[in-house]
């Protein structure tokens, strides 16, 4: 029995150990893919709607939020002026308005046929029943009626007025918004309108005391007994229609400045407290710099 030659052990130990290497790397590689493909099926795996390569939302870092950018508002002249502040003055620029045309109504509807002459509506001896001395009596008495008012009326147009005008500019000043408005400008419209409060409530005493005191006059007396001999009895020495609407809107008016005294008082407050916290605030800003120093030293 012939034997191999030794030259061939070699070589036939080295093609065995070939065959076992190659053997145990299949091995390998078939065990590795039988874990991947259990673990491609594993229930959970399963029950994701996740494709395999995408990283599980557990494991995915959290997402930061989005803070909308905070954009500063930007209101309008019209906004500012239709404030609270704004609209008791606008309010009281139409109330002294509404007090000025029943000042001047009254006055003109008392004064009889003396101003219907004057505005030449019409002709008095034609529309009226007088005639004579009567009608001469009555133009007197008309005319001296029409003196003893005429105090009211030239002193409620110029009270009415100014109230009214300077209602208007604090109005139209007021489009900033407070905090940009200067301090002088607040402290005036205050007072203003404590004063407009106060005024006002005197001026329609003092103008109702003034009326029932002409007509408890004798001239008024007269002037009544002649229109009423002759068939106008709304010629009378009573509190007019045109009196009492004078006195009404003057009490409306001083209301809305007694409200709007109040807003403004609120408004001072409120922009002393925005001016101290932001003193507060840059006092903060410009230590924070000074201790980071401090700190560091």
């Amino acid at each position: 029995m012939s034997h191999q030659p030794r030259s061939n052990r070699p070589n036939r130990d080295r093609n065995g150990d070939r065959d076992r290497n190659g053997d145990r790397d299949r091995n390998g590689d078939r065990d590795r893919n039988g874990d991947h493909r259990h673990h491609r099926d594993s229930p959970d795996d399963r029950s994701s709607s996740r494709p395999p390569y995408l990283p599980r939302e557990d494991d995915a870092p959290p997402k930061r939020v989005r803070e909308p950018p905070r954009v500063e508002r930007h209101d309008s002249k019209c906004t500012n002026i239709c404030s609270r502040r704004g609209i008791m003055l606008i309010c009281s620029v139409l109330t002294n308005a509404l007090v000025l045309i029943c000042v001047i109504a009254a006055h003109m509807v008392s004064s009889g046929m003396s101003s219907a002459t004057a505005m030449g509506g019409f002709d008095i001896n034609s529309n009226f029943n007088l005639q004579g001395t009567e009608l001469e009596k009555v133009r007197q008495l008309d005319m001296q009626y029409s003196q003893m008012r005429a105090p009211g009326l030239y002193g409620g147009i110029p009270f009415c007025l100014t109230f009214g005008v300077v209602s208007l500019l604090f109005a139209v000043a007021g489009s900033k918004p407070p905090h940009l408005m200067s301090r002088q400008l607040l402290v005036g419209a205050l007072v203003f309108q404590a004063v407009g409060a106060v005024g006002y409530v005197v001026a329609v005493g003092l103008y109702l005391h003034f009326i029932i005191g002409v007509n408890s006059t004798d001239v008024c007396q007269q002037r009544e007994r002649l229109y009423a001999r002759n068939g106008y009895t709304w010629m009378s020495c009573d509190v007019s229609g045109g009196d009492a609407a004078v006195a009404l809107f003057g009490l409306i008016t001083a209301i809305l400045y007694t409200a709007g005294t109040v807003l403004t008082v609120q408004t001072v407050r409120g922009v002393r407290r925005y001016l101290q916290e932001r003193k507060r605030r840059e006092a903060d800003r410009a230590r924070g710099p000074l201790r980071a120093d401090t700190t560091s030293v």
